[in-house]
């Protein structure tokens, strides 16, 4: 007979974060695309001083992340909540959705 394993016995898991290759960048621009397959991520930052003024808005991208869908679900219930302790502590921000 084979042997079953019980799967609540199962041995915890630790993930051990190598950060040898991470880079550091800064963005204050993103924006958002997907197909069925994937969800793509642009990141960049905003050139243009006067937001208000007419004309273009100017922004260098700098990083495109591809994530799977089921990646891109766990990113948004991780930042849901680490929004939600933000806004606990410091306030609720107020975001223009154009």
């Amino acid at each position: 007979m084979a042997d079953i394993k019980d799967p609540d016995a199962r041995q915890d898991t630790s993930v051990v974060w190598n950060d040898d290759g991470m880079q550091t960048s800064f963005a204050n621009v993103v924006n958002v695309q997907g197909t069925r397959e994937q969800i793509e991520f642009f990141f960049g930052t905003n050139r243009t001083w006067n937001a208000g003024a007419t004309g273009p808005v100017h922004v260098d991208l700098t990083n495109r992340m591809i994530m799977t869908p089921y990646a891109t679900k766990r990113l948004h219930q991780i930042l849901t909540g680490v929004l939600r302790k933000y806004e606990s502590r410091h306030g609720v921000l107020k975001v223009d959705d154009k």
